[in-house]
């Protein structure tokens, strides 16, 4: 793609580089390919770096998968050391920090998008189905989210009790819903609503609101509070 020898940015025109146009004309100028290649710097015999960090975007289905991809999956990439490894599981871990801290010091309900990109960086990229709960206080800030049950969302599966026992351990005043759809369809399910309504019927017996349920993917998510679901 790129037609060079070195595997390192240097090889490349300084008006290429993307080290230079990030300081000459900001990160928004940059691909997500360039941004990927400065964090992993060089690349290996025969594969310039550039060309490296596209084949992962390719791979993992562009930058979102590739940050959900564990170290083990990236232990299957050619020319990806312990090091490089560490870096771009180091970024995930800072952006999922980034967004817990935001969430812990403003209200979710004023800061929506901060809450769905928390949410899709936690659950957006899972292979499985997973039911979480965002425990929230009185002032709509993040206590804690926790990974509650897995597998296919039945009333069966997802069990109230242990959801109202989990709030009142946090002394949460409200909740946030959220599950993932691995097949990629950001849609609520009648087994999604009924399993909502069962919740918050469940929820309001101990003072407990529950504000929205989230259904996200890789690609998005979808409030089911926005389409008066909840």
């Amino acid at each position: 793609m790129y037609g060079l020898a070195t595997s390192s940015l240097k090889g490349l025109p300084a008006d290429s580089r993307p080290r230079e146009k990030l300081l000459s004309r900001g990160p928004s100028a940059l691909s997500d390919g360039e941004l990927l290649a400065l964090l992993l710097r060089t690349g290996i015999a025969g594969k310039h770096v550039l060309q490296l960090a596209q084949e992962l975007l390719d791979r993992f289905g562009g930058l979102s998968g590739l940050l959900h991809t564990g170290a083990d999956a990236l232990r299957q990439i050619k020319g990806l050391g312990p090091a490089k490894r560490a870096e771009v599981v180091a970024v995930l871990e800072l952006a999922r920090r980034a967004l817990t801290q935001q969430l812990e010091q403003k209200a979710l309900l004023d800061n929506a998008q901060a809450v769905r990109d928390y949410l899709q960086l936690q659950l957006g990229n899972k292979p499985h189905e997973v039911f979480a709960v965002l425990f929230l206080d009185s002032q709509h800030r993040l206590i804690e989210l926790e990974e509650m049950f897995r597998g296919t969302l039945t009333q069966t599966s997802v069990y109230p009790r242990e959801v109202v026992l989990r709030a009142l351990h946090h002394h949460a005043a409200s909740v946030v819903l959220a599950h993932n759809h691995p097949s990629g369809v950001a849609e609520a399910s009648n087994a999604d609503v009924v399993l909502t309504r069962t919740l918050k019927a469940a929820l309001t017996l101990v003072d407990v609101r529950v504000l929205d349920h989230f259904v996200v993917t890789r690609y998005g998510t979808m409030s089911m509070a926005e389409q008066g679901l909840v």
